[in-house]
């Protein structure tokens, strides 16, 4: 099956990004940024809704956005796949149609450019973003009246920019810092071949929050100086966000920032005129953390992908965070490589959007080497779903190389099922409840048999798009039931990263959880099989062998009534363990003569 190809106009490339935009489209055999109607090669990811009902986006938003600051948004990004929305006159807007008013602006941008009608995209998101996130900037293209070709991650779309102008097979790191996603990624570049071997990342970090902590300095500045909370003005305060936004920038240049702002506000009749000098050594102090909340994702992406730093031959600055000389530096003391300064941060995602979009559409752009171009992009979180005790089975690892279609058998637990509930998770803890519900769906008419004998093929497919889809099927009946994980339940942008941290922080006592669940599931079926065989049997074993049988179902018994699985030690588990040994060992020949297979239940 091949991709839709375009009966009309060229295919462009988005990279929509939390702070700002970005459009390109191949020509001659190069992706070109398409500048918009004011000649800027990338447009604020703002929108605002004036007085009279006017939608403004990009600069025209901007511009207003200190005496309007209530009705303007900015960063919506941060809220793709939640339930957010924004009350302007009585109509709630979700993100997904804000940041549609966003790429609709951009299709007009790329209309007015290449004077044609423009309905083909490749849209790009952070490495990070679940399958709901991933849905939802499908949707918003949707609705902006595109035809969303393939969803691609980030990092992948800058190294296949990258990868169009360098020679060699090489693994390169790309480290993106945007204005509100964070996200590491390991690429392979071969020949015609761009292969991401792991990603990782921090869905909630960005320039935003480095904005945040001047903005932040400045209030308390303000309120030392003043007696009075700004925060309370919103358009002096939307000034002072402005400023800080600035003074970041400037101290990536410059030792010193000085911030001037005449005319703030009035307190008790007078004027406030506002000025402060702000040093790059106290901007780096205050965001020391933020910095190295970017070091861990670095180090898993490497472990995950079986790498060490000194095999990278290139580290790839993304975003226009990292032209942050703290960061940079802390990409140095991470990897020994001094980043390449050979592709721009803030243009580099979005042509190669396009490069991936002229692709799709047919083109006949290559690698070096004349190669054609074949992405292999990862999913970034373990796919699972919930089995009996609780437990998160999975079925995709993180870092799967995409597309995935993977199935397993599996039956029910309890006698005479008719219908099962499938409970698909997204995370890497082993226990259901520590990981994200993405999505339920029940299988229903399933033949009434035991439990243990039904069996029901449970199925993911995950697309190119990284969107998934769970089928299960009874495989007796025939029935069959799905679900395309597009509703309500998904990850907030922290229950994301704080995936893999919790599943490092309590990797030893996940283990003895899991160890836990399985010892108890293991006991349970050793007394079945124990007090089947002592009702099959009555004259062929011994007294003293039966009594003994009795007196171990006794004590395994005792202890599992004594230590529950959500409590137990590792001592715990011994004692349990020591215990199913014994039973097992007393058990065996009343088995064997009650034709019990040991295997069995």
């Amino acid at each position: 099956m091949t991709e839709r190809k375009s009966k009309m106009g060229k295919a462009i490339g988005i990279d929509l990004g939390t702070t700002n935009s970005c459009v390109a489209v191949v020509e001659g055999g190069k992706p070109v940024i398409i500048p918009n109607e004011k000649g800027n090669r990338i447009t604020p990811s703002v929108v605002a809704f004036s007085k009279d009902g006017e939608r403004l986006v990009g600069e025209a938003a901007m511009r207003q956005a200190i005496t309007n600051s209530e009705r303007t948004i900015s960063s919506v990004k941060r809220h793709m796949g939640t339930d957010w929305r924004k009350d302007i006159d009585g109509k709630y807007f979700s993100p997904q149609e804000i940041s549609a008013m966003i790429l609709r602006k951009l299709k007009a941008d790329a209309e007015g450019y290449l004077g044609e009608a423009v309905t083909d995209a490749v849209i790009t998101v952070p490495a990070y973003f679940n399958d709901i996130q991933r849905q939802a900037t499908k949707d918003a293209g949707r609705i902006a009246g595109l035809n969303v070709m393939r969803i691609i991650n980030e990092p992948t779309s800058a190294a296949l920019a990258y990868g169009l102008n360098n020679g060699m097979p090489q693994k390169v790191m790309v480290y993106d810092l945007g204005g509100g996603t964070f996200d590491v990624s390991i690429i392979e570049i071969g020949e015609g071949v761009i292969e991401v071997l792991a990603t990782n990342g921090d869905n909630h970090l960005g320039g935003d929050d480095f904005d945040e902590r001047i903005t932040n300095l400045l209030v308390d500045e303000i309120r030392k100086q003043y007696q009075i909370d700004i925060r309370k003005d919103f358009a002096a305060y939307q000034r002072v966000k402005e400023a800080a936004e600035q003074a970041k920038k400037e101290l990536s240049s410059s030792e010193n920032s000085y911030i001037t702002l005449p005319y703030l506000t009035q307190v008790h009749g007078g004027t406030i005129n506002f000025e402060y000098t702000l040093t790059r050594k106290v901007f780096n102090d205050m965001t020391r953390d933020l910095v190295e909340r970017t070091a861990i994702p670095v180090r898993n992406a490497l472990i995950d992908a079986g790498i060490a730093a000194s095999e990278l031959g290139r580290v790839l600055l993304v975003g226009g965070s990292t032209r942050i000389p703290a960061v940079q530096d802390k990409v140095r003391e991470l990897t020994g490589i001094t980043p390449s300064q050979n592709i721009n941060p803030d243009e580099c995602v979005a042509q190669g959007a396009a490069v991936q979009a002229d692709t799709l559409s047919g083109g006949a752009i290559t690698l070096y080497g004349g190669s054609s171009i074949l992405l292999l992009d990862v999913t970034p979180l373990s796919l699972s779903i919930e089995t009996v005790g609780g437990v998160a089975t999975r079925l995709v690892e993180r870092n799967t190389t995409l597309p995935v279609h993977y199935s397993k058998v599996f039956t029910t637990a309890a006698p005479y099922q008719r219908s099962v509930e499938i409970h698909v998770l997204q995370g890497e803890r082993p226990m259901a409840k520590d990981n994200k519900t993405i999505g339920k769906f029940r299988l229903n008419g399933i033949k009434s048999a035991p439990a243990g004998v039904p069996q029901i093929e449970v199925t993911f497919d995950i697309d190119t798009n990284g969107i998934l889809k769970v089928s299960a099927k009874d495989l007796d009946t025939g029935k069959e039931q799905s679900i395309i994980i597009t509703d309500n339940g998904r990850m907030s942008d922290a229950e994301i990263d704080q995936a893999i941290r919790d599943a490092e922080q309590y990797a030893s006592q996940d283990v003895i959880r899991r160890q836990a669940i399985d010892i108890t599931y293991e006991a349970n079926k050793c007394l079945s099989r124990a007090e089947m065989a002592l009702s099959k049997i009555k004259k062929e074993l011994p007294k003293e062998e039966k009594k003994q049988i009795r007196n171990d179902i006794t004590d395994l018994r005792k202890l599992l009534i004594k230590v529950k699985p959500d409590k137990m030690t590792e001592s715990d588990v011994s004692s349990v363990r020591n215990a199913i040994n014994q039973l097992k060992s007393s058990s065996a020949n009343a088995c064997r003569i009650a034709g019990i297979d040991t295997e069995s239940l």
